[in-house]
C-alpha cells in the first residue's frame, strides 16, 4: 500500500530483505511503523536463502524518534512492549541486520538502529537519545548503548541528551562505516562480505556471537522498563515534560 509507514522488498534474487521507514520527513518510529518492521522480520526469519536485512528510510532523516504521544502514561506500557519486542527480533534475528543512516538518528529511531548489526552512516547524520530534555530515560538504549560505546560515552549521551556529528559516532564505535551513499555503501558490504557465504554458516555464526549478548539485553530491557512504568511514570516532571513537548511550551520543573 503506497500511504503504508514501511516498505517490504526482497532484493538481490531475494536473498536481502530491504526495509524502509516510509513517513517522511520525520519517519517516527510509532506503533504503526513498528508492526511493520517486526512482520517484515517475522516474514522472511525462516528463509534460507536470506543472507542479510537492509534497513534504510526515506527522506533526509532517518527518525525523529519514537511518538511523544505514545510516551504519555495511557500508553506508555504499550508502546515499551512493542519497541522491546521489535528490539529483540533484531537481536535474535537469525541473520545480519545492516542499517543505512541520513540526517537525523534520534530516540527511538537510534534505539531501533543500534539493534542493527552496523550503521553506516551519512556524513550529515546525527545521533541523539534527547529523552533526558522531556524528563524521561531512553530504556533500550540504557541497555545497548554501553554495549556498543562503553558506559562513559553512553552515559554522556544518555544524560546530556545531547546528539553527536557523524566523525564523532564513527570515532566511538557507534557507526560502523561513513559514506555519502549509505545505502550503497551497506549493499556492497553485503555483496561482497555476505551473498559470497553459505547462509548455513552465517546463521550459525550470528547465534554463536550474539548468544550471550541476546540473554543479556533481554533481563537488561525487562529491568529498565519496570524502572520507567513503575518508578519515572510516577513522578510529576515526566508527565510535564512530555505535556511541554506537545503543547510547544517550555516546562516547569518539580525535581520530583
Amino acid at each position: 500500500m503506497s500511504n503504508s509507514p514501511l516498505k517490504v522488498e526482497l532484493i538481490r534474487d531475494g536473498r536481502v530483505l530491504h526495509l524502509t521507514l516510509a513517513k517522511p520527513k520525520a519517519n517516527i518510529v510509532d506503533g504503526e511503523m513498528l508492526s511493520g518492521i517486526k512482520s517484515g522480520l517475522d516474514a522472511e526469519r525462516d528463509n534460507d536463502n536470506l543472507a542479510a536485512v537492509l534497513l534504510d528510510a526515506e527522506g533526509p532523516n532517518f527518525s525523529f524518534g519514537a511518538s511523544v504521544e505514545e510516551h504519555l502514561p495511557e500508553q506508555c506500557a504499550a508502546m515499551l512492549r512493542t519497541i522491546h519486542g521489535v528490539i529483540l527480533d533484531m537481536i535474535t534475528y537469525p541473520v545480519p541486520i545492516l542499517v543505512a543512516v541520513r540526517g537525523h538518528c534520534l530516540g527511538g529511531g537510534l534505539e531501533v538502529a543500534c539493534a542493527g548489526s552496523m550503521i553506516f552512516a551519512a556524513g550529515n547524520s546525527h545521533f541523539g537519545q534527547p529523552e533526558i530534555q522531556l524528563a524521561v530515560f531512553a530504556p533500550a538504549a540504557s541497555c545497548l548503548l554501553p554495549e556498543l560505546v562503553g558506559r562513559s560515552r553512553a552515559e554522556d549521551m544518555l544524560f546530556s541528551g545531547r546528539s553527536i556529528a557523524a566523525e564523532e559516532a564513527l570515532r566511538i564505535g557507534l557507526v560502523h562505516t561513513l559514506d555519502n551513499e549509505p545505502e550503497q555503501a551497506a549493499l556492497e558490504y553485503i555483496d561482497r562480505h555476505l551473498l559470497t557465504r553459505s547462509t548455513f554458516a552465517l546463521r550459525h555464526a550470528v547465534q554463536a556471537v550474539r548468544g550471550d549478548y541476546t540473554d543479556r539485553m533481554r533481563d537488561a530491557l525487562n529491568r529498565v522498563e519496570k524502572i520507567y512504568l513503575d518508578d519515572l511514570m510516577a513522578g510529576r516532571d515526566p508527565v510535564e515534560g512530555l505535556h511541554a513537548f506537545i503543547e510547544k511550551r517550555s516546562p516547569t520543573w518539580n525535581n520530583k
